[in-house]
């Protein structure tokens, strides 16, 4: 596994983590579907009714030019629209779904103890 492998299963580890002590119910991690990948695949158990979450897991360095969040530009915008909708429409889901950025900003390179997460919902509204 290469470093940027190992540092984005650590954020992806930790985002899901963080959405099931929101008591939610994390389905599946790292789904592909020919449109793309979906980081993890959760239940909104506190919406009613419940709502399919398609999550975006970032990661970034503290001081590198793009924040996490920032590095999602329109391209990947379009991509997580097109996979997610594949997802719902393979699975049959009837109720509401929504795209979600966790970005989680890691404060020392060499120290993963130091970080922060941030839930940013529905980033397509």
């Amino acid at each position: 596994m290469t470093y940027a492998q190992e540092l984005g299963k650590f954020a992806e580890d930790l985002a899901a983590e963080y959405l099931v002590s929101l008591g939610w119910k994390v389905l599946e991690r790292n789904v592909r579907v020919d449109h793309g990948e979906i980081d993890i695949v959760a239940l909104d158990v506190s919406e009613k009714p419940e709502e399919l979450v398609f999550a975006e897991v970032r990661c970034r360095f503290l001081g590198e030019v793009q924040s996490p969040l920032d590095s999602i530009g329109s391209r990947k915008l379009r991509t997580l629209l097109r996979a997610s909708q594949e997802l719902a429409d393979k699975i049959d889901w009837q109720g509401f779904w929504r795209i979600d950025v966790i970005a989680v900003t890691i404060h020392d390179k060499h120290n993963r103890e130091s970080w922060e997460l941030e839930h940013v919902k529905d980033i397509t509204s």
